[in-house]
Formats: C-alpha cells, structure tokens, sequence
C-alpha cells in the first residue's frame, strides 16, 4: 500500500500546481493478488459466447448396417472411426460464474491499492522511471483532449510515453504453426494507467494509440 498520506496535483504541462490532495483510503486497502486473480478469472467467464458441436456430427451417414454376424463395426462410439466425440460438446454448459459483491469490491479495492505501489508496477514490466511519482495526479485538464495527437504531447510531457513504447516494441511474430491460418504477429496490451487517464485518454483521444 502506498505510505504517503498526500499527493501532489499536476497540471497538463507536468507542472506541479502548489496544492496537495489527501490520498484516498482505497490506497490503504491489503493487497491480496489471489482475491483479484480469482475475482478477474470468474468476471471474465461471463463474457464467454456459448459453443457446441453439431447434434448429429459422427451420426451422419448414408451406410446400411449389415446387422449382426459380421465383423465390421455398426456403432457410432467414440472410439470408432467416423463416430461421435466423447461427451459432445453442449450450449448449455454452465457459462456464467456467479461473483460474490463483497469479494469483487474487495478485488477492485486491492487492484487500486497495487497502483499505487511503484515496485509491484515495475515488477509487471511498466516503465515508470522518469515519473515523479506513483501515484500521479492530475487536473482536470486533461479531460478536454479531444485528439490523440494531444494525448501524445500529454503522455511524452509526463515521461509516460517509455511504457507505450514498450508496447510498441513487443510485437513479435507468434510462434508456431499459428502463423497458417490467424494472426500472424502479437504484442502486449498491458499500458498503466490511473483511473482518470484510462477512462479519459483510452476513450476519448487514444483509441489509436494502440
């Protein structure tokens, strides 16, 4: 959790403004990495889209059973050629994970408290050296960006734009026979960002970022 009780305002331009705001008591919250990584799994199920194969897949077929008295399979078992797989698949497989409240809070509230400690950010990969300090708080300034050429200015001005960078230097060719038939390179995704610049910067003026 991060230790300091106040935090600096900075403007648009990285200038501190004078004033000092208090920390929120989320930052104070136990970081608990097996809450959130349970929490993030069970959310992220609820999205799955539902898929099966074919009722009649390993069934269809235009042979005449020869009956009884020959030696030739007449089954349509798994285990014989051109039959059915084991257990087909079905749409209505349990998708949906039901999410206690008072656990997803307690998820959110320590996934915002482990963004405000530098070391666990630096421990996942994010560039944060030339920051002047975790976390960064700004004006309200930045909500009028309305161009991604702004957001840019802003993300180089704050020494932010190393962890984009980054980003940009991941894409690599994907390994494998993958490269055949779907995409052929990939790169991370993961940029940090405090509350305010994800909603502000993603949405409105970095959507080409990326």
């Amino acid at each position: 959790m991060a230790a300091r009780p106040l935090v600096s305002v900075y403007n648009e331009k990285n200038e501190a403004v004078g004033t000092q705001v208090k920390l929120p008591a989320v930052y104070r919250t136990g970081i608990r990495p097996d809450i959130v990584s349970f929490i993030h799994d069970q959310i992220r199920k609820n999205k799955r889209q539902p898929y099966a194969v074919s009722t009649a897949a390993g069934h269809q077929t235009s042979a005449e059973s020869w009956g009884t008295g020959r030696a030739v399979a007449r089954c349509f078992w798994n285990m014989c050629r051109g039959g059915r797989m084991f257990a087909p698949t079905k749409t209505y497989r349990r998708w949906h994970r039901k999410v206690n409240v008072a656990q997803r809070r307690h998820a959110i509230s320590s996934a915002i408290a482990a963004s405000g400690v530098p070391a666990l950010i630096q421990a996942r990969g994010h560039v944060i050296d030339q920051l002047a300090e975790v976390p960064l708080v700004f004006t309200d300034k930045i909500e009028s960006f309305k161009k991604t050429k702004e957001a840019v200015g802003f993300l180089q001005r704050v020494n932010l734009w190393a962890d984009i960078e980054k980003v940009y230097n991941s894409k690599r060719y994907r390994a494998g026979k993958g490269k055949v038939a779907t995409v052929v390179t990939s790169k991370s995704w993961a940029q940090w960002f405090s509350t305010t610049m994800m909603e502000v910067l993603c949405v409105h003026s970095a959507t080409s970022l990326a």
